[in-house]
């Protein structure tokens, strides 16, 4: 789920603005006064230095909602060449992140650092505590030598006066794959042949400084268009915005789309298909087998992992089938994945048959911009009914519970879940690689990216929990996999 605060609905405002200029009757011009009708002369300045200081930032955040990255603005191109420019873009971007170097904080060096709390005691606690050398005393207080420093915290836990304290760079700390660093000018660099796309630097950052690169214009260009575009919308929008998903589809049809389709259509077949891989699987002597229906893994698996990619299921994502039956439905149709998180951006660019993708935080835009209440609407009923279990793939476990629910012999699975990746469990992967099997005799690894599932996504607008509670009442009305 995206932390950022403030930040994030400064970033709300700057693409409903975006989207009501598109519908205007000279988006270009309208676009370019986006900073100057957010910040108008005499106005109280709230976050920044000075007027001017936070005008240049909601441009960069207005570039980067018209889907280009900030890197290589030159500062003297108008927003109002960026919006024609977006208006003549046929292709979209591989590259799904963007750092806006004016909004970093260029952050001091994520560190542990004593503080001037230190008593300079006779216990010496933190030396004591410290495995590798790297606390002395000088002048009778701790000093930290940060080249042989592990930031274990094995010293913070141990001062008595809590005068050691690790410092944290936000957006460094919450990558699992030590993908974004600071670069030769002190600020913040995504390493993209490193980077899996999970975007928790966008939620982590509190200065809102990572952005995800919109395309939100190329949609509503496809909208606005003759063609026929259908939304495709990810299991865990059900916790996301207030009504059912019956009246979330009135919803979607009436900001513009064609028609709607549930992912978890898919995820029905992602899990029987799974389930069957599953048993041939281990009738072959496998010891164990991983998800694969995780964008986020297995972006990790293709640029961390390799040796793991041998236990991984070879079935597709919920989303790879769903886009294949209205592509097949609808062959002329441009297809939108509306999803919860930027890796699905990465899938989309290389599935044929998924043209954009756009996230909740860009699909609640657009319903503010064409004032659209959805708990006001009527329901619109999905033409494929999905199963309870397909409707709980979007929190951690779901997928496993699928799984065995395709099963005759339930018994058979048992599943391991890894609910997020972090240091710690990017190690129980390794050794479940290098070993080839699993703690305690399990055999079915679940995987998600995000802790809590696709629930807790970048993009996601919901608490986790709340979000749950919605999910299991939409699937506790639903029927079980083996009905539909």
């Amino acid at each position: 789920m995206n932390k950022a605060g403030q930040a994030i609905h400064l970033k709300k405002e700057i693409l409903v603005r975006i989207i009501k200029a598109f519908f205007s009757e000279d988006f270009e011009e309208n676009t370019r006064l986006i900073p100057f009708d957010m910040r108008p002369k005499g106005m109280e300045v709230p976050y920044r230095c000075c007027i001017y200081k936070e005008r240049a930032i909601i441009k960069d955040r207005a570039i980067a909602g018209l889907g280009f990255p900030i890197e290589e603005d030159d500062e003297t191109v108008s927003l109002k060449t960026y919006a024609k420019k977006a208006m003549e873009r046929k292709e979209i971007s591989d590259k799904n992140l963007t750092v806006l170097q004016a909004a970093c904080k260029g952050c001091a060096t994520n560190r542990i650092y004593v503080t001037d709390l230190c008593q300079g005691c006779v216990a010496r606690s933190c030396q004591s505590a410290c495995k590798f050398g790297a606390i002395s005393i000088v002048n009778g207080k701790s000093v930290i030598d940060d080249s042989k420093c592990k930031k274990c915290k094995m010293c913070v836990n141990a001062c008595p006066y809590n005068a050691i304290v690790k410092i944290t760079v936000p957006c460094e700390d919450s990558c699992p794959v030590g993908a974004i660093k600071k670069d030769e000018t002190g600020f913040a660099s995504i390493d993209y042949d490193k980077c899996i796309n999970c975007g928790r630097c966008t939620a982590a950052c509190p200065f809102g400084a990572v952005h995800e690169r919109s395309q939100i214009i190329d949609i509503l260009k496809a909208i606005k268009s003759e063609k026929k575009v259908i939304a495709m919308i990810a299991p865990s929008i059900a916790g996301q915005f207030p009504g059912n998903i019956y009246q979330l589809k009135t919803a979607i049809i009436q900001a513009g789309f064609d028609d709607v389709y549930e992912v978890a259509q898919g995820a029905d077949i992602t899990a029987n298909t799974e389930a069957k891989e599953f048993l041939e699987r281990m009738e072959e002597g496998q010891n164990f087998m991983t998800t694969s229906c995780c964008a986020g893994y297995n972006q990790f698996i293709k640029k961390h992992l390799p040796e793991i990619k041998p236990y991984v299921s070879d079935t597709k994502t919920p989303l790879y089938y769903t886009a294949e039956i209205v592509k097949r439905d609808n062959p002329d149709a441009l297809t939108v994945f509306v999803s919860p998180c930027v890796a699905k951006r990465a899938e989309g660019f290389d599935n044929k048959n998924v043209d954009f993708v756009m996230n909740y935080e860009e699909l609640g835009a657009l319903f503010v911009a064409k004032k659209i209440q959805i708990t006001e609407l009527d329901e619109t009923k999905y033409v494929v009914e999905s199963s309870k279990q397909a409707r709980n793939f979007g929190f951690t476990g779901g997928v496993a519970e699928s799984v065995k629910a395709s099963l005759k012999d339930e018994d058979a699975v048992k599943p391991c879940v890894i609910n997020g990746l972090n240091k710690d469990t990017i190690k129980q992967l390794k050794k479940f690689a290098a070993c080839g099997e699993c703690e305690d005799g399990c055999n079915l690894v679940e995987v998600m990216c995000c802790e809590g599932g696709c629930i807790g996504g970048n993009a996601t607008l919901n608490n986790p929990k709340t979000a749950k509670k919605l999910i299991d009442n939409l699937a506790n009305n639903s029927k079980d996999i083996d009905k539909i």
